[in-house]
């Protein structure tokens, strides 16, 4: 017993089974297998439908049973050597088996080109969308760069970029360009104004923190070759996040201890003025505010307190003085000294005239040298003065 196919239905069947169980042909006796390709097929059929073998058991010849004595079986013809045997047709079922396999295979073929297309055309769109995504994204980072040579990597990378895309990073290299030159004849001139007219043309130039830089340098430049304590302020209130502010503070300190400032120089014209007035006005009050509570010298003595400030005073007021008035020459020579951490003193030189009345109608006038020193508290803390014959 063998498994064969059905010749019919192409099912698996036992040569031995009476029927095929899926499509009811007989198989038993019916079905003769080919000996060339092993193909079963009804034994009817001339040929095997599958390799055209010819059926040499589609004759059958049944035996004829002897039922006399000495009856003979009649002889079986037979085919002579080089008898050409005629092809035998195709049977109608082998035809239609052969176009049905055909049809199947050409069925099969335009399936897979018309898949193979669509795996081709999806995969180009995909490819194609991501060029064209990577080229978008190179266009806007290089449109939000300063740097030339990322403009000019985007134009040979991408050659066939759209063409609006192109001329706007050709125009955006040939503005950075322009800036660039502007900016090296800007540097060239080493000229502080330039640079500032270069920051108000380009305020976004990427080479606006090099300008200020440079700016910054020559300010400090400037500063220092004035060395005065009002040049370093200036250099501090113009540039707070500068290059220079430790070292401009430091030099200020050395500046204001060695310069005199203007409005030291009037604290100390606007002290004396005082001094003096409150004299012509007798005014006691006002005298002693601008002395210090200890002088270590008044005209000679020494640890001078505010009453002997006073008893200068009444003394300059004579019985026979109607009036007396101090006029100052403002000739102020003014020198500053360090005492401590930024606390200075001040050691002044002045002259001022004396108009005395008198009681009989004359008048006398007086040129005196004031020598005296101010405290750092902005006292009177020494005074002494002699007349000047002139």
């Amino acid at each position: 017993m063998a498994i064969i196919k059905c010749p019919e239905c192409g099912h698996p069947v036992s040569d031995k089974a009476p029927t095929c169980p899926t499509c009811g042909v007989e198989i038993a006796g019916k079905i003769t297998t080919c000996t060339n390709c092993g193909t079963a097929y009804f034994s009817n059929l001339n040929m095997c439908p599958n390799c055209h073998c010819p059926n040499t058991r589609s004759v059958a010849t049944p035996s004829v049973p002897t039922t006399q004595k000495g009856a003979t079986t009649p002889p079986v013809p037979t085919i002579q050597p080089g008898t050409v045997i005629p092809p035998i047709p195709e049977s109608p079922a082998a035809n239609e088996d052969k176009k049905e396999k055909k049809k199947s295979n050409r069925t099969i073929l335009i399936c897979s080109f018309i898949f193979a297309l669509i795996v081709c055309g999806t995969l180009f769109y995909f490819y194609h969308n991501a060029n064209e995504q990577q080229e978008e994204e190179a266009y806007e980072y290089a449109m939000q760069s300063n740097d030339p040579d990322v403009l000019q990597s985007y134009l040979d990378t991408y050659k066939d970029a759209d063409q609006a895309h192109i001329d706007s990073i050709m125009s955006h290299l040939n503005a950075l360009k322009t800036i660039d030159n502007d900016w090296t004849n800007a540097v060239v001139s080493g000229s502080k104004e330039a640079i500032e007219a270069y920051l108000q043309k380009y305020p976004n130039s990427p080479h606006r923190q090099e300008a200020w830089n440079k700016i910054d340098s020559i300010d400090w430049q400037v500063a220092k070759k004035a060395d005065t304590a009002e040049a370093y302020q200036i250099y501090l209130d113009q540039h707070t996040d500068g290059s220079h502010i430790e070292e401009a503070e430091n030099a200020m300190k050395k500046a204001l201890s060695r310069d005199l400032q203007p409005e030291e120089s009037q604290m100390v014209s606007s002290l004396f003025r005082k001094f003096f007035q409150s004299i012509n006005s007798r005014n006691e009050d006002g005298l002693t505010s601008t002395c210090e509570d200890v002088l270590s010298s008044l005209l000679g003595k020494t640890a001078a307190t505010k009453n002997d400030v006073l008893t200068f005073m009444h003394k300059l007021y004579k019985e026979d003085v109607t009036n007396l008035n101090w006029r100052l020459n403002n000739d102020y020579q003014i020198k500053k000294r360090e005492i401590g951490d930024e606390e200075y003193e001040y050691q002044v030189v002045f002259t001022a005239r004396e108009d005395v009345s008198r009681t009989d109608g004359s008048t006398q006038e007086g040129t005196f040298k004031i020598t005296a020193t101010v405290s750092p508290d902005g006292k009177i803390s020494s005074f002494n003065m002699a007349k000047i014959d002139l």
